[in-house]
């Protein structure tokens, strides 16, 4: 930590956007009203991919908001015990920490049922932002749910502005929750509408179909989404692994097979262990064997991801990947 409270040092990841309260039921494969009970898991794209950054020896901060209530205080308390700076955490004296219900389907998919209304997260204001904090990150990586509404969409602007003014990467999972958005036309509108600005995009097979309205995936629909600013688009296929794109080449990389419990956080763990590794060693993006090694690795990341129930407890450390990539 530097002296004026900031993390220091050029190789750190600043997560920004919601971290909240999964509430899962005890039972696999139930609707919500059929649950007998529920298990509150930690959750949150941005802040799940913080803690995938800390748990592989990364350097990794989150900004945004929490209720000043018992599920917030436990929230921030889990970033720092799983090794994340809470430098840029805020709290609301008026508004809730969210909660989603989250039922986890007889395949390991998921349905969603959320309360925001508002919740904290989304009463993050521009001038609450730690701006030294964001101006340090050699990496700026959000999503898409802070863009909903207001006041939170003005910081996520403002953040992603003065990180790139500073020099860092820009990185931009869209993480689509289409029942949180007023409606899929709005939901696509607004997630486009930042679209040129970043550096590294990630998308799924699904919110490349939702994004580009076209049922195929293959390398032309995800061509659509290319921009010339891009550095690396890439489109994670779950069990098929994922493609990727730069300027200079694309490819493909396969996917571990594993005994999947439950998908939840998966993709935060491939992002995650994609960032950890380019924000130590830029070049990866320019050279495609170093790329193909780094998406193996961060495949393997997503894959033990799914093989526990809950994100945060099933993010796996670098031994755990490497056993994996090695057959041990």
């Amino acid at each position: 930590m530097a002296a004026n409270g900031v993390v220091s040092g050029k190789s750190l990841i600043v997560s920004f956007g919601e971290i909240l309260i999964d509430f899962v039921p005890t039972v696999s494969g139930v609707s919500l009203a059929e649950a007998p009970g529920f298990l509150k898991a930690p959750g949150g794209a941005p802040a799940n991919v913080a803690i995938a950054v800390a748990r592989l020896g990364g350097k990794a901060s989150f900004v945004g908001k929490l209720g000043d209530d018992e599920f917030g205080r436990m929230l921030a308390d889990i970033l720092k015990q799983n090794g994340v700076s809470d430098d840029g955490v805020l709290f609301d004296q008026g508004a809730r920490t969210a909660l989603a219900f989250v039922t986890l389907r007889a395949d390991g998919e998921r349905e969603f049922m959320f309360y925001r209304n508002p919740s904290a997260d989304m009463l993050l204001k521009p001038e609450e932002l730690n701006l030294d904090l964001i101006r340090s990150a050699k990496v700026f990586h959000y999503g898409s749910i802070s863009l909903i509404v207001e006041p939170c969409r003005s910081a996520h602007l403002k953040a992603m502005e003065v990180a790139k003014e500073a020099g860092a990467l820009l990185s931009y999972d869209p993480n689509l929750r289409l029942p949180l958005w007023p409606s899929a036309d709005e939901a696509r509108k607004q997630i486009l509408s930042i679209w040129d600005k970043s550096d590294i995009v990630k998308v799924s097979d699904v919110e490349l179909e939702f994004l580009t309205g076209s049922y195929k995936v293959d390398d032309e629909t995800a061509m659509k989404l290319w921009r010339p600013n891009f550095t690396l688009l890439l489109v994670t296929l779950g069990e098929k692994g994922s493609r990727y794109y730069t300027k200079k080449f694309h490819g493909a990389v396969d996917a571990f097979h594993v005994n999947t419990v439950d998908t939840t956080g998966a993709g935060d763990s491939f992002v995650g262990a994609l960032l950890c590794k380019i924000v130590h060693d830029p070049s990866i993006l320019e050279d495609e064997s170093k790329l193909r090694e780094v998406l193996t690795f961060a495949n393997a990341c997503g894959a033990i991801t799914t093989t526990k129930k809950g994100a945060i407890p099933a993010l796996p450390t670098e031994a755990d990947a490497l056993a994996l990539i090695n057959g041990a």
